[in-house]
């Protein structure tokens, strides 16, 4: 990947890897899963609505695109959000910040159904296989905890989360990022309104259960969606999602700082295999036996950013056609 895709990995292994404390902060605090999804979407799509009106043609855009943004914000937000709260309620955070590590490996086997191209070869899926084994020697010791509902509830997370960026990678990427996921919040938040009124608290709940919902919505809804999105159009939906397979390490990280846990040599020997596998499943290099068939046309991965190239204005990227191209067959920053 490029410089720039990787700091955008690097913050949204951080961004999606807290929500888990957040979630499990509100739901101890006798928030209903209802209430917590429904404060999530009404603040995110309040901080990002307006920006996306600003950019002009908002209305448009939904008209055109409504069917697959309704397959994404469904996909994406109305259904796993809610089970993955759901289940915080009888699983620890960092359980679930593990099981959701599964992502990538639902998202290689999904991506051929969507006529994904991207190849995975040899160090990518070496890469794919040490993340998961260190997810499993992290996941083993806390598994004991879940219950058969729960665990059913992370696994049809796991299926949104990896669905979702394919979604999107296919019928979505001309979409303005801004005005993509206003919309869905939006939606969103009318879908849960009616149960989060039902449900609403009848006291004041604690300044932290208020710090973990205003976090969970302005800044692991809103600005990790938009990070979220140009990782998509900067590394492709494959590559996109193996940050998953960082969040385990912040969901142990956050249980050391702020629970007291344990660090112990497992978990040492876990966080190697999660970041050597991120790094190997994200390479974008070949090695000699993934060299393209003789006579066949090479599948160059993303070239180095520069103004010549392309445009990313409004939250798009485009190939501009004013100057000529860097080198021959270059493909610009698309995904993957």
């Amino acid at each position: 990947m490029t410089a720039r895709g990787w700091f955008l990995f690097s913050l949204m292994g951080v961004l999606w890897g807290i929500p888990y404390l957040m979630i499990k902060v509100a739901v101890d605090g006798d928030i209903s899963p209802s209430m917590v999804v429904f404060t999530r979407c009404a603040l995110g799509a309040a901080l990002l609505l307006p920006f996306a009106i600003r950019q002009g043609n908002l209305v448009g855009v939904v008209r055109t695109h409504w069917r697959p943004m309704l397959a994404f914000a469904c996909i994406e937000i109305i259904g796993p959000w809610w089970t993955l709260t759901d289940a915080e309620r009888h699983l620890s955070s960092s359980t679930a910040g593990l099981l959701i590590a599964g992502v990538p490996i639902v998202g290689v086997l999904l991506a051929r159904y969507f006529g994904n191209t991207e190849r995975l070869g040899t160090r990518r899926t070496v890469g794919l296989a040490l993340g998961l084994g260190g997810v499993a020697v992290l996941t083993a010791p806390h598994l004991t905890g879940g219950n058969a509902r729960s665990l059913t509830e992370m696994l049809v997370t796991v299926v949104g989360y990896a669905t979702a960026p394919l979604i999107m990678a296919r019928y979505l990427k001309p979409v303005p990022t801004l005005q993509l996921i206003a919309p869905c919040l939006l939606l969103a938040a009318l879908v849960y309104a009616p149960a989060a009124a039902l449900t609403w608290p009848s006291e004041v709940p604690s300044p932290s259960v208020l710090a973990s919902l205003a976090g969970l919505g302005v800044i692991c809804t809103a600005l990790a969606f938009v990070v979220f999105l140009e990782l998509i159009r900067e590394a492709g939906p494959t590559r996109a999602v193996v940050f998953t397979y960082v969040n385990p390490a912040v969901a142990v990280a956050a249980g050391v700082a702020f629970l007291d846990e344990k660090l112990t040599a497992g978990v040492a020997a876990a966080f190697t295999l999660i970041l050597l596998g991120s790094f190997l499943a994200t390479a974008g290099s070949r090695t000699p036996d993934e060299e393209p068939p003789s006579g066949a046309e090479p599948d160059e991965g993303p070239v180095p950013w520069s103004t010549r190239q392309t445009s990313r204005a409004d939250g798009r990227v485009e190939v501009l056609t004013d100057f000529p191209e860097e080198r021959p067959g270059s493909k610009g920053q698309g995904g993957g």
